[in-house]
């Protein structure tokens, strides 16, 4: 049993800091290769703040554990939302600016709904998988589309902002991406080898497993970028950092497990973890706009709400991993 603890500790260890260089080189790359600071901030970021789910998620998939990478996307979500969002919120209140993440939210409400749909016989068949990654292809061109016509946005003066406070050359850029993603690669499958061993050794399923342990695991790199980015008082860029990391792992983790082996999903994944997952995406897009003269931006009583349901969860399935 410490062997596969020790995988679990390792991998996440090693996970959080492979996603951070990957994260740092890619968006340098990005950089030398002409993409706008706006579409660096609405993909590669976004994408990059996904990688670990993405990984583990396959590697799980490819491992005929199918369970644990969908457990891996909604917990996940459910941790961007409660812990990442909830804790920055609850340190300092986050003005919403950024009109392109005002748009990309209501998009993120519409894949989430979509996944609800495709979960009502609690499986997720390959062409419902191929239906979601042709969502996150549409999300993709959509995105290409915007940056090119908006090019000002508060958005873009963070992603500068960012960029230009650790500045990389190329050969170093390129460096850090591949060193990057082999250990992200490495790091996933130690982690998914001892979340297997674990749920097998406490008799829960790989779902629950997924949901806990590996999900707010997998979490901690959008957890580290966000304060750092409070810390720069970029509040657009958490809140960029949230909603693409979540329409990435509603959409192409799901999708690309889902297209490697069809997920039995069970009944629980949608009366319990999709119900949670929604309900704390409304509340986010709620308190992220502006009503009856309400400011645009998401306060500490509304940080503390979100980080509040994430505690009664996560305190939730951990009793059903200890029953």
């Amino acid at each position: 049993m410490l062997l596969p603890v020790l995988a679990v500790v390792a991998g996440l260890v090693l996970l959080i800091w492979s996603a951070d260089r990957f994260i740092e080189g890619a968006a340098a790359m990005s950089r030398w290769l002409g993409l706008s600071p706006l579409l660096i901030g609405m993909l590669v970021i976004g994408f990059g703040t996904s990688a670990p789910e993405m990984m583990v998620s396959v590697l799980a998939a490819l491992q005929g554990s199918p369970g644990l990478a969908v457990g891996n996307a909604y917990g996940s979500n459910i941790a961007n939302i409660g812990l990442v969002l909830g804790s920055v919120a609850l340190i300092s209140p986050l003005a919403v600016h950024s009109s392109v993440i005002r748009k990309e939210m209501p998009v993120l409400m519409v894949v989430t709904v979509l996944t609800g749909i495709i979960l009502l016989d609690g499986f997720v068949a390959r062409w419902e998988a191929t239906v979601i990654l042709l969502f996150l292809g549409g999300f993709i061109i959509l995105s290409i589309l915007q940056s090119r016509a908006q090019k000002n946005d508060a958005l873009t003066e963070e992603v500068n902002e960012t960029l230009e406070s650790a500045p990389m050359s190329r050969n170093v850029a390129m460096m850090w991406t591949f060193i990057g993603l082999v250990v992200l690669v490495g790091s996933s499958r130690l982690l998914v080898w001892g979340a297997v061993e674990i749920a097998t050794e406490f008799g829960v399923s790989e779902l629950i497993i997924g949901l806990t342990v590996v999900a707010i695991g997998t979490s901690l790199p959008e957890l580290a970028s966000s304060i750092s980015a409070l810390r720069r008082k970029e509040h657009d860029m958490v809140l960029g950092n949230v909603v693409g990391s979540n329409l990435f792992n509603t959409l192409g983790v799901v999708g690309i497990a889902g297209v490697i082996t069809p997920i039995e999903a069970g009944p629980d994944v949608l009366t319990r973890d999709w119900v949670v997952m929604t309900v704390m995406t409304i509340l986010m897009i709620v308190f992220a706009f502006s009503w009856r003269g309400r400011a645009r931006q998401i306060n500490r009583f509304e940080g503390g709400v979100l980080l509040a349901m994430f505690i009664a969860y996560t305190a939730y399935m951990a009793s059903l991993v200890m029953s």
